[in-house]
Parts: structure tokens; C-alpha cells; sequence
């Protein structure tokens, strides 16, 4: 029991942490552009944040059981996960750099996996098929989103506000700025909800697959009847663990994230509402199709690059890709790093005795 709550705790660390690290997906642009203060547009991302984040369990069973054995899974394991990506998050956040959480959670979770079956890989699922017959594992979920994912971002924030720019073009600027002003409260709302739907849920899976975990396990067979609930013998995401999560974020998401808003909205690129709203639209969109489908999509991924087409349909130059590539090469590094760290993690746990 001892150990879960220590999962447990560092599950949420994780989720407050994810809150104030992904907080800059959901409100850069509309802070960038001016349309709300700091405050007002944190208190906006927190409040959608969690009504995203009770929509749906899709997204927490692809984590939770979609893509390591369970079998291997110990409390130990998801502990050795889950530092693996709070440690990068950090890093990240430290050197301002909007890495994605999901990718860190992941990398983390398969490394303690490897380490937790003896060096065995098969224990990841790559390609598989879940009960209804759909595609499931790594790649569809998680590998193949991780490319096309950005791409369509890119090129679908450039198509909107291409077509945006035919609309606009003979209009006045202070007339644009005062429409697009009050449609990017819209569009930074429909963000924030996106993301809730999407990160919230990783941890959902995670804190349930150790449920599943200390259920099948033993570990709570003599606990007093008050604390039933924990029992999992099926992998299920309860509404309390729903509403735990939810709440944390928003409180992450309400402590800010001031490095990586400033990358994200002012040294990328210059933004004004009109380009604040395609590039929000556009991420929205694409994390929500994710969400339906279960997929843990990069909520980083989606609206960073998002913000880079909008700005080299403004002007190319306007994107400053030295920015870029520092942070595409954080992406790069997310995956295997989080994964040597959980490795690690794991390894030392079983050096000490803890299995």
C-alpha cells in the first residue's frame, strides 16, 4: 500500500507539472497577441483544461494498457516511468523548451518496462489490435502521430490562414484585431479544452494501471472496506481518478509556465489575434480528433507547429528557425531520453530491493 501511494503522489506531481509545462499550448498566442492578461488568460486555460479533462477515458486505456505488457508492470515500474518524464519536464521547462509531456510519460513508461522484464522488448506493444479490431500499440498510436502529427499542424495552420488572408485582406487592421480579437477568446478556450481532453488522461492511465497493478498483485487485499474502491481487477478509469486528475492540472495550468509561454509566444514567432486564432483553431482541432480516436497525441507538437505555419504564411522570415530547431531537436531527444531515465530508474529500484 506503501508504494502505491508513492505512485500515486508522484502521478500527480506529474500532472500538476504537466499543467504548468503544457499551460503555454493553450494560452501563448492569446497572450502574445494581447487579447487577454497573463492572469485573465491563465484562469481561462485552467477553467476549459478541466472540463477537457473530463471528457472521455479513450486516450488513459491507450496509456494505461495499449502499450507495455501489464504483466511485467509493477508499482515500482510506473514509479520509474513517471520519473523518467517528470525529470525531462523539468529540464525542459528550465531551458524553456516545449518539449511534449505525453512523448516524456511515454519514453519513461516503455524504458521502466525494458528494464522491468530483464532487457526483454517485446514486452512494448508496437502493432497490435485492440477489441473492436481497431489498430493499437506504439506505432499507431503513438510513432506514426508523432510525424504526421506535426506536419499537419504545420500545413494546416498555413491553409487557414491563407484562406483567412483572402477574407481579410481589404479590411482594416483595427477592424481585424477587434474581430479576431474577440474569436481568439473562442479559439484559446477550445485549445485549453483540447488539451484537458487529451493530457489529463495520460495520468488517469497511469494512476489506473496501477490500481490494475496492486489489485492483481495483492497488495490491497487487507485494506478496510472504506477503501474499496481501489480494487481494480479490470482496468477502469473511476470517476474520482477522473476528477483528481482534472483538478490538478487545472491547478498546474493555473500556476503558469512563464519560460515556455515566452518561447512559444514571443521568440518563435510575432502574432497578431487574426494569427493567434488559426493557429489555435487549427491545434484544437487536430487534439480533438486525436482524443476521439485515443490517441496521446503531443499537445506541443500540434500547436508549436501550428504557430510556425501561421508565421511563414505571415512571412517566412518571420519565424525565427534557430528557435525552431532547438526545439525540434528537444522533440527528438524526449523519446529516448525519458527512456534511458525510466530504464535507469528501475534498474536502481531492483539494485536497492524494491521490485
Amino acid at each position: 500500500m506503501t508504494i502505491f501511494l508513492i505512485v500515486l503522489v508522484t502521478a500527480l506531481v506529474f500532472e500538476y507539472i504537466n499543467g504548468f509545462h503544457d499551460a503555454a499550448n493553450a494560452i501563448a498566442t492569446v497572450v502574445s497577441t494581447k487579447v487577454l492578461t497573463p492572469r485573465q488568460a491563465i484562469a481561462l486555460a485552467a477553467i476549459f483544461n478541466l472540463i477537457g479533462a473530463l471528457m472521455g477515458t479513450a486516450v488513459a486505456s491507450t496509456i494505461g494498457k495499449g502499450l507495455v505488457d501489464t504483466e511485467v508492470v509493477t508499482m515500482v515500474t510506473i514509479f520509474s516511468g513517471l520519473m523518467g518524464a517528470i525529470i525531462w519536464n523539468l529540464i525542459t521547462w528550465w531551458l524553456g523548451l516545449p518539449s511534449s509531456s505525453s512523448h516524456a510519460l511515454i519514453g519513461g513508461l516503455c524504458g521502466a518496462a525494458v528494464a522491468s522484464a530483464n532487457g526483454d522488448w517485446n514486452v512494448l506493444h508496437w502493432a497490435t489490435t485492440d477489441a473492436k479490431g481497431a489498430a493499437a500499440g506504439l506505432w499507431p498510436k503513438v510513432v506514426l502521430p508523432m510525424f504526421t502529427s506535426p506536419l499537419i499542424g504545420f500545413f494546416g495552420g498555413a491553409f487557414l490562414m491563407f484562406l483567412l488572408t483572402i477574407f481579410i485582406h481589404r479590411l482594416t487592421p483595427r477592424v481585424v484585431n477587434g474581430v479576431f480579437g474577440k474569436l481568439q477568446l473562442v479559439s484559446a478556450g477550445l485549445m485549453a479544452h483540447s488539451h484537458g481532453s487529451n493530457d489529463a488522461q495520460k495520468t488517469m492511465g497511469i494512476i489506473a494501471l496501477a490500481l490494475f497493478t496492486g489489485t492483481n498483485s495483492g497488495a490491497f487485499d487487507n485494506l478496510p472496506a472504506w477503501a474499496a474502491f481501489l480494487h481494480t481487477p479490470e482496468f477502469k478509469v473511476d470517476r474520482w481518478l477522473i476528477i483528481t486528475c482534472a483538478i490538478v492540472m487545472a491547478a498546474g495550468t493555473a500556476a503558469g509556465g512563464w519560460r515556455i509561454i515566452r518561447t512559444m509566444g514571443h521568440k518563435m514567432v510575432r502574432l497578431q489575434p487574426v494569427h493567434g486564432f488559426a493557429a489555435e483553431t487549427t491545434a484544437a482541432v487536430i487534439i480533438h480528433v486525436a482524443s476521439t480516436l485515443g490517441i496521446p497525441l503531443s499537445t506541443t507538437h500540434a500547436i508549436s507547429t501550428s504557430i510556425m505555419g501561421v508565421g511563414a504564411v505571415k512571412r517566412f522570415g518571420a519565424v525565427k528557425w534557430g528557435v525552431v530547431e532547438r526545439i525540434l531537436w528537444a522533440w527528438v531527444f524526449t523519446l529516448p531520453v525519458c527512456g534511458l531515465i525510466g530504464y535507469a530508474t528501475e534498474k536502481v529500484c531492483k539494485y536497492f530491493g524494491y521490485q
